[in-house]
């Protein structure tokens, strides 16, 4: 096998490579949307960070990322790269190996500019692949979930008031923006971000064509949903999508299915608009997290990060 540097030339064959790992994990999780192409590549032909693997003549395999960025995960003082859905592919046969050997090319030119934060989004299904980067030293970190504009079976809720709030009341939701970052603190979470003042909350609150749903129990609001215009993949957008950009509940409201009563209530309201597809993204070190939106979400992404002996840059 033969590792070369990812150039325009590669362009095409990576592109099928990419679509042919993608329609393998659609044909797992039927709420994907079908594309015809994920990533146009010349930016990573440009950042010259990439590589392409070959067995004689033909292209089994490339793996490109981002440019490098400081303070990755916006919660460390470290320089990442990231390799998203579509920056990378290779033929079923042999993935692992033709992985490691991309990696092991790749990864020499991300330390050498810096970056000791490695990241990768895998198709969630591809468990060969997972276990492989796991042999290399990754672990899971995020997920990106995707369901059908559909209600969520579950039993009406008692109590609450559930409604899509003005603009003029998303003001109501910033205590629990405060509650959501405290949460990002604790174990075994352990994210430390700034939050927002309420002035800079209200600012964005409506970028990306965000609306908000709330449910209010004696008047005040204990749980809230953003939804957004677009996710964190390549196909977390488009005119039939919509995307969870921000959640939170109560721990005293939890548990008797307040929240996916919320849920029903934007599901229901997003499709009177038109949109058929519901996504999500979350951190697997959340257990709230990862105990709800995967029983209400298909997972069609993981991605992996390794973080390298910062050393090895000032060596």
């Amino acid at each position: 096998m033969r590792i070369l540097p990812f150039e325009e030339k590669h362009i095409p064959a990576a592109q099928s490579l990419a679509l042919a790992d993608y329609e393998r994990e659609r044909l797992l999780v039927p709420a994907l949307p079908p594309v015809n192409q994920l990533l146009s590549l010349e930016a990573f032909v440009a950042n010259a960070l990439g590589v392409a693997a070959f067995e004689g003549e033909e292209m089994v395999g490339f793996l490109c990322c981002c440019e490098p960025f400081d303070h990755a995960f916006r919660s460390t003082e470290t320089r990442g790269v990231f390799a998203p859905m579509g920056a990378h592919g290779a033929i079923p046969e042999r993935r692992e190996r033709i992985y490691a050997a991309m990696y092991q090319a790749a990864a020499e030119k991300w330390v050498k500019v810096g970056a000791v934060s490695h990241a990768l989004c895998l198709y969630a299904h591809d468990e060969a692949l997972q276990r492989q980067f796991f042999q290399y030293g990754f672990g899971l970190r995020c997920v990106d979930g995707i369901r059908p504009m559909t209600a969520i079976p579950v039993n009406p809720c008692e109590g609450y008031e559930l409604l899509q709030l003005t603009p003029d009341e998303v003001e109501q939701v910033y205590p629990l923006e405060w509650a959501l970052y405290e949460h990002y603190c604790q174990s075994p979470f352990f994210m430390r971000r700034t939050p927002p003042t309420r002035e800079e909350f209200l600012a964005t609150a409506h970028e990306d064509e965000a609306l908000w749903f709330a449910a209010k129990h004696q008047g005040q609001v204990c749980a809230y949903v953003k939804v957004s215009a677009t996710g964190e993949t390549c196909v977390a957008a488009g005119n039939g999508y919509r995307h969870v950009n921000g959640a939170y509940c109560l721990p005293e409201h939890r548990g008797q299915g307040l929240y996916p009563n919320l849920l029903n209530t934007a599901i229901e309201a997003m499709g009177q608009l038109g949109y058929t597809r519901l996504g999500v993204d979350f951190e697997s070190f959340n257990p709230t997290a990862w105990g709800f939106w995967r029983k209400h979400f298909a997972s069609y992404t993981h991605s992996v990060v390794r973080r390298v002996d910062e050393n090895i840059v000032r060596g």
